[in-house]
């Protein structure tokens, strides 16, 4: 497989990554909004942490995606 193509196809991939993650952190915001008040400090103490791990695996993905589209304008 020519290398363009492989890149092209990682790219779509990380798309899909990118957007199920981006689903599960406004789920999670979403869901910390809502049940702040009655949840245990425990399940909020723990939907932050996954908020702030799954907003930094949003982060690199995209830094991830960015070097593979530099990549495609150098070939």
């Amino acid at each position: 497989m020519p290398q363009i193509d492989r890149i092209k196809e990682e790219l779509g991939w990380l798309k899909v990554v990118f957007g199920i993650l981006a689903a599960t952190d406004i789920s999670l915001i979403a869901w910390l909004s809502q049940s702040f008040g009655v949840a245990s400090n425990a399940k909020i103490a723990l939907t932050v942490l996954l908020v702030v791990l799954v907003t930094g695996a949003i982060v690199w993905v995209n830094r991830v995606a960015y070097r593979k589209i530099e990549q495609l304008e150098k070939l």
